[in-house]
């Protein structure tokens, strides 16, 4: 009798397993949970996992690294944070969704915050949720504050791990408590400015300071390549470094939570960035510093712990795509992304060699479009903007950094040749990424990368056309006189029209 009843136990364990699985293309029959945790201009190459050189700067991080799949070939699609988010829950490429600078996406957009509560999700959000508008069109359930002049981007809570913590615990419990499955997006503001330790940091928060976990000497920083490694440069990315250490405890404080929760099992996690560093030649431009994210996805009894795919390239508008399936609804029309679910699978998946990125303007308005192609070996870009007349402004020219540059430059110049490149580009950029990460030789005039550079521009043409990029025949006649002024003119008068979210 014993022996059949253990047949029976081992029976109905294997069938519970088999349901909960699902094929590359298909979904579970029961949805798991789904935690996103992100960063704020984040570096990828600035985690442990992902190649930093900094003693201990991402433990959790990398902790999570091990336990699921990193993505070497992650972008995002636009490298600016209230448009890049909201492409992320959208699937849209910003000029599709409504929202190319920091405004509210068009009203008729669905969102996957909206999707998952058809499907019996509870919502919630942790930091960031300023950017995500109009706010009832994401349909989060929890947003821990009362007010929005409380909001955790105001009082600097996202940068707090004990408060991530409580907050994490309190939605784990509302979940738990109401028997429904989850969507959570708990957001660091850690690193982006003011770092720790820097003379903003205190002027800017005050009574609420956030804690200084660890201050990271410039001996120890590790030289972002994209910048002169000169003495106030070393620095502040020195300070930086303590907000990368500070956002790595905000994620562990997450993940802690959940695991507590007893609802980690169940739990699709994703980590990634919403783009690089609020350095020169990073954060809001298309250089492969600016849109390269340390994408990890940990999906307990799925994904192989310590996976890593270094062959396809996935971009944020398969986000939405991806865990629409997961979650077993339809996808909804006019999604830019595709899912890569497959590749959770440790399956091969077409048509990922390349990633798209765009840029479009800055809070305060102004028009920089810029759009940039690149795959495992080049990267294209093309900026609209340059005409020698207007100057680039934006969080990279904020702080110590440029300003040292601009110092710098008096005397070198090397650092000059950088400085000038940077406030006013050059309308082709080509580089050899996988030589040259760092974006430091132009080799669009090179007569050695002719062929090369064609060829790239032809595949330009094709995303334009294919992500119904309005810049699409602005680019096609760029050589006809004109041209490109006149949509350069058009853009700034869109940019006019335009009203930006309050700024807390």
């Amino acid at each position: 009798m014993e022996k059949y009843l253990l047949i029976s136990i081992l029976i109905i364990a294997l069938t519970g397993c088999n349901n909960r699985q699902s094929n590359s293309e298909g979904s579970l029959s029961i949805p798991p949970n789904i935690l996103i945790v992100t960063a704020d201009d984040l570096a990828y190459n600035s985690v442990g996992a992902f190649g930093c050189k900094v003693p201990g700067i991402t433990p959790n991080i990398d902790k999570l690294a091990e336990e699921g799949i990193r993505f070497t070939q992650a972008h995002v699609n636009t490298p600016v944070c209230q448009p890049c988010r909201q492409s992320w829950l959208t699937g849209r490429f910003p000029h599709n969704n409504g929202a190319e600078g920091f405004e509210p996406i068009d009203e008729d957009v669905p969102t996957l915050p909206e999707l998952l509560k058809s499907k019996g999700y509870i919502n919630g959000i942790l930091g960031k949720e300023i950017h995500h508008q109009p706010r009832d069109r994401f349909f989060w359930d929890f947003i821990p504050f009362k007010t929005e002049r409380d909001s955790l981007w105001r009082k600097g809570h996202s940068r707090n791990p004990d408060l991530f913590y409580r907050y994490s615990k309190q939605f784990f419990d509302i979940a738990k408590d109401q028997g429904k499955p989850f969507f959570l997006s708990a957001n660091s503001h850690d690193p982006h400015r003011p770092f720790v330790g820097s003379r903003s940091d205190t002027l800017t928060w005050g009574d609420n300071m956030p804690p200084v976990t660890r201050q990271i000497s410039p001996d120890e920083a590790e030289m972002l390549g994209y910048l002169p490694d000169i003495e106030n440069v070393r620095k502040e990315v020195a300070q930086y470094y303590g907000s990368v250490y500070r956002c790595d405890q905000n994620i562990g404080a997450v993940l802690k939570a959940l695991q507590e929760s007893g609802l980690e099992k169940n739990t699709l996690v994703i980590f990634l960035s919403d783009h690089g560093a609020a350095f020169p030649f990073s954060k809001a431009q298309c250089y492969l510093n600016s849109s390269k994210t340390p994408l990890i996805v940990k999906w307990p009894g799925t994904i192989t712990p310590g996976s890593v795919d270094s062959s396809h390239f996935v971009t944020g508008i398969d986000l939405m795509p991806t865990l629409l399936k997961i979650a077993g609804l339809p996808l909804v029309p006019k999604l830019d992304g595709e899912s890569f679910l497959p590749l959770l699978y440790n399956k091969k998946q077409k048509d990922r060699d390349y990633a798209y990125s765009s840029f479009y303007q800055i809070f305060a308005r102004v028009r920089y479009t810029m759009r940039c192609i690149q795959n495992e070996e080049f990267g294209y870009i093309y900026n609209f903007w340059s005409d020698q007349q207007l100057e680039i402004r934006g969080d990279a020219t904020g702080g110590l950094t440029w300003r040292a540059m601009i110092k710098a430059a008096e005397t070198d110049p090397e650092i000059a040749k950088r400085v000038e490149l940077f406030k006013y580009r050059v309308p082709e950029e080509f580089y050899h990424f996988k030589e040259d990460p760092d974006g430091l030789i132009n080799l669009a005039g090179d007569p050695a990368y002719a062929h090369e550079l064609k060829k790239f521009r032809k595949k330009m043409l094709k995303m334009m056309k294919r992500y119904n990029d309005p810049a699409y025949e602005a680019y096609r006649d760029r050589d006809q006189t004109g041209v490109i002024g006149g949509f350069m003119e058009k853009q700034r008068e869109k940019a006019k029209n335009t009203k930006p979210v309050e700024r807390f």
